[in-house]
């Protein structure tokens, strides 16, 4: 975000803010190599989008495998108990059961929720900055935000109305996810090809 607030796509000298696609795909590639834990927190970032934060406060209660979709507060609003419910891949969902055992805890006597990665926001960035580098992806997109970003462009390509896409990221201006229909090169290049076709 800029000092005004809003997100902008590019940082000051001019440097993309986002993954592109082949970055993007690189980064799951990279993401799928790592160790239970790590895979997990990585996925659970590139399918929904959401912030570290908000990935680092899922506990196993919020993993819905009947809706098929994870249960995220939105953690940037004033107030807590702001939730909002993304739709994952079926075989991202049995994978998060897989590694973090939610179906069998949640058979267990007495089971009291839990988080699923028990790591601090520095430790959950550094993950995702071993991962990126393994990604060979540097420069200012190479981060959590670049990922979040370029969730949301992706969403758009693939032509997923805005109000989804603002549900999904938690925006609460439909203003603000627009800002994202404002990609640039061969993302705005995809955009307009489909008014081309």
């Amino acid at each position: 975000m800029s000092q005004t607030g809003r997100i902008e796509l590019l940082d000051p000298s001019g440097n993309r803010k986002y993954l592109n696609a082949q970055e993007r795909q690189r980064f799951k590639e990279a993401a799928i190599k790592q160790d239970g834990e790590v895979r997990t927190f990585c996925l659970m970032l590139y399918w929904s989008g959401c912030r570290i934060s908000e990935a680092l406060a899922v506990h196993d209660m919020r993993i819905s495998f009947e809706d098929q979709a994870v249960v995220i507060e939105t953690l940037k609003k004033r107030k807590g108990g702001v939730y909002r419910q993304i739709p994952l891949p079926s075989q991202f969902l049995d994978e998060l059961n897989l590694v973090h055992r939610i179906k069998t805890n949640r058979k267990k006597k007495n089971h009291k929720s839990e988080r699923l990665w028990n790591w601090s926001r520095r430790t959950a960035s550094r993950r995702i900055e071993e991962v990126m580098q393994a990604a060979g992806i540097e420069g200012v997109q190479g981060s959590a935000k670049g990922l979040r970003h370029s969730f949301a462009i992706t969403c758009l390509q693939k032509g997923i109305p805005l109000n989804m896409v603002s549900k999904w990221l938690g925006h609460s201006r439909m203003e603000t996810t627009a800002i994202y229909a404002n990609a640039l090169g061969e993302e705005e290049r995809d955009i307009a090809s489909r008014l081309w076709g």
